[in-house]
């Protein structure tokens, strides 16, 4: 699995959309293979999104993001898990480690909106807010 993490200064990016550093890490059996830093070159959107695919990103773990970039990367084929914030190494442990859902990690404001997320034999699942107990 590939995923990539939108970063400045050592932490998740604030938002996507301007954002054009990356972290893509490919994951096998729960354990970080290899990583690399990538700069984005596009601003458009639709680029963006073929970038990224390009990359063969499955997953993108990021700050904000606007609807339109997240139903593109969504029609790409690329889960989004937006609205995630704290230290590149903390998140990356916790997607890991099936622990990404923990407040601790969800961007400020957002308690009671925001979606979970789950790991279960190597799949990511979203589970919409209205199944949660949050």
């Amino acid at each position: 699995m590939r995923i990539a993490i939108a970063h400045w200064t050592g932490r998740v990016s604030p938002v996507f959309d301007v954002s054009d550093h990356l972290i893509l890490i490919d994951i096998e059996d729960g354990r970080e293979q290899q990583r690399e830093n990538i700069r984005l070159l596009s601003e458009n959107p639709l680029e963006r999104v073929k970038e990224l695919s390009d990359l063969d990103v499955e997953i993108l773990i990021c700050g904000a993001i606007s609807n339109v970039m997240e139903i593109l990367l969504d029609g790409a084929g690329i889960q989004v898990l937006g609205f995630l914030c704290g230290n590149i190494e903390s998140v990356i442990e916790a997607f890991i480690s099936g622990k990404l859902s923990d407040a601790r990690f969800w961007m400020p404001g957002l308690r009671g909106k925001r979606q979970i997320f789950r790991i279960s034999e190597g799949r990511l699942f979203k589970i919409p807010p209205s199944k949660t107990s949050i």
